[in-house]
């Protein structure tokens, strides 16, 4: 039997769309994004006529995804996921014409902005993910999160192979050869917001939510939400091995990948062999990063999600071993280091993305789900913009072993959970309030879930 609500919204068929529809838009941002990941540190690289400033840039893009995360997120609380994601790649669009404009004058204030505001692709296309789980069935949460992160494969594994074409377009519009690739990013991302306001309806937040509460009006939102929502987050053991792992792997993931192109271009020989070489080493990596990450969903939806965070944190440490041994022409080495480290990266963010949905409650969610990609993107850019110095100071094998050293926290943080120990709470200011919260949390999952399947 096929599952309606009140107005007789086909429930399954709207998931299905919701699905598609986020699929087909993260697909062709992916496209955009990594085209700016490959040429981002190049860039700052070359406008500044410093190694150290290559970070910068890269800096630039994540900090711009972890500060644009928090309003993107109000915006979808307020307005729905299609407010929010349109908004967001509204801003890249702009983000991508200026990083263009810094490139020809050769500005590096204008091309941070830029690429600061470029960063708002990176955010959506994260805050997608929570969107695929809105309609989701609580026993198909994670592997409906990461269909949405594994359709990033598509355009993510061709983005920085288009660095080579997109450096010719950049010769032939007059502009220097790095800035080509972001003029063609403006063009996806125009299109991605054109896509997500005329086909991502009806709005898969506001239809759960209508679901859960009964056609209520909108939730009045206290000051210092994300600070509530965090907290919250936190006060859940699950919810906190779930922030630390999401934090601790794309910081890794950042730190290491953000400065391997760097690396590989002390090899030497011709720029546009070397720009290949870099652009396949990428494209193996971001193939990590999406391609299982279907699998990686199903494994915690299956065997639970501690054991998939276990096991990022042994292929973050694997990762950066093999990537931190390699020399600037080791090529094969470094591709098959990164493709270890995307894949940690999946497996931390997929299982930790999952925990943290379900620590809290759906009139939290989206505030809570905004404050972890901040956070997330604040370890990233931290970890970026140490790794240009470090880079200079003690070679990438520096910088492979300082963001190794970033996966203990996880570490403790899992053995803490296992073992049942953790920060002191107060059982009557903390402890009651969180079991009537998760209470109400699985009373609402599982209605929402009867209401899919037809029950």
């Amino acid at each position: 039997m096929t599952a309606v609500d009140a107005t007789g919204t086909d429930l399954g068929r709207v998931q299905r769309r919701t699905l598609a529809v986020l699929g087909g838009g993260t697909a062709l941002s992916g496209l955009g994004v990594t085209i700016g990941i490959t040429l981002g540190g190049l860039l700052a690289r070359d406008v500044a006529g410093s190694d150290s400033a290559s970070g910068l840039g890269q800096t630039a893009g994540v900090l711009g995804a972890a500060v644009l995360a928090v309003p993107l997120a109000r915006i979808s609380d307020r307005s729905g996921r299609r407010a929010g994601l349109a908004a967001g790649f509204a801003v890249a669009v702009v983000g991508a014409v200026v990083t263009v404009v810094a490139a020809a004058l050769s500005s590096l204030p204008l091309l941070l902005a830029g690429l600061f505001a470029f960063g708002a692709a990176t955010a959506c296309g994260l805050q997608a993910r929570y969107a695929a789980a809105d309609l989701a069935a609580p026993d198909r949460r994670g592997r409906d999160l990461s269909l949405v992160v594994w359709a990033t494969t598509v355009g993510s594994v061709l983005g920085p192979n288009l660095a080579g074409p997109g450096a010719d377009l950049g010769v032939r519009l007059g502009l220097p050869a790095l800035g080509g690739g972001f003029a063609l990013s403006a063009l996806v991302f125009a299109v991605v917001a054109g896509l997500f306001l005329a086909l991502l309806r009806p709005d898969p937040l506001l239809l759960a939510r209508r679901l859960r509460d009964g056609g209520a009006g909108p939730v009045t939102r206290p000051q210092r939400a994300t600070r509530a929502a965090l907290a919250a987050v936190w006060a859940d053991p699950g919810g906190r091995l779930g922030l630390t792992a999401v934090v601790v792997s794309h910081a890794v993931m950042v730190g290491v990948m953000v400065m391997t192109p760097v690396h590989m271009g002390h090899a030497g020989g011709h720029e546009g062999t070397t720009l290949r070489l870099i652009g396949l080493v990428i494209s193996v990596h971001v193939a990590g990063m999406y391609l299982f990450s279907p699998f990686v969903g199903s494994l915690a939806d299956r065997v639970g999600r501690r054991a998939v965070v276990a096991l990022a944190a042994v292929l973050l440490l694997a990762a950066t071993a093999l990537s931190g041994t390699a020399g600037p022409a080791d090529a094969g080495q470094l591709g098959a280091g990164l493709l270890l480290l995307g894949l940690g990266w999946s497996c931390g963010l997929v299982a930790g993305s999952t925990l943290v949905t379900e620590a809290v409650g759906p009139e939290q969610r989206p505030t809570a789900q905004g404050g972890t990609d901040l956070l997330m993107g604040l370890g990233a850019a931290l970890a970026g913009v140490v790794g240009g110095p470090l880079l200079t100071l003690g070679g990438y094998g520096l910088v492979t072993a300082v963001s190794a050293a970033l996966v203990v926290p996880l570490v403790v943080v899992w053995v803490l959970g296992r073992s049942g120990t953790g920060p002191a709470r107060s059982a009557s200011a903390v402890v009651a309030p969180q079991q009537h919260q998760r209470q109400q949390q699985a009373d609402g999952d599982a209605d929402l879930q009867d209401r899919v399947e037809g029950r």
